[in-house]
């Protein structure tokens, strides 16, 4: 089962974008993180696909400037 995480540039703390991303289907998890990016998502999908599609979604919402996403590895 896929897992990647992604980090979130916004700009500025918004809850009402962490509150959307904690809803959307296939986010596990979000928070608000100190430092280069503002965002940490991590998402969870049964394959390759749903996870890029679950990533469209979150880069189509508003707010969210850049992202990057990393996809974990299983040994």
């Amino acid at each position: 089962m896929p897992v990647a995480y992604m980090l979130l540039t916004t700009g500025t703390f918004n809850p009402d974008l962490i509150r959307k991303l904690r809803n959307t289907n296939g986010v596990e998890a979000a928070y608000a993180v100190y430092g280069v990016y503002d965002i940490i998502v991590k998402t969870r999908a049964d394959t390759m696909a749903s996870i890029k599609d679950i990533h469209n979604k979150v880069r189509k919402l508003e707010s969210v400037k850049q992202t990057l996403t990393m996809l974990a590895h299983e040994e």
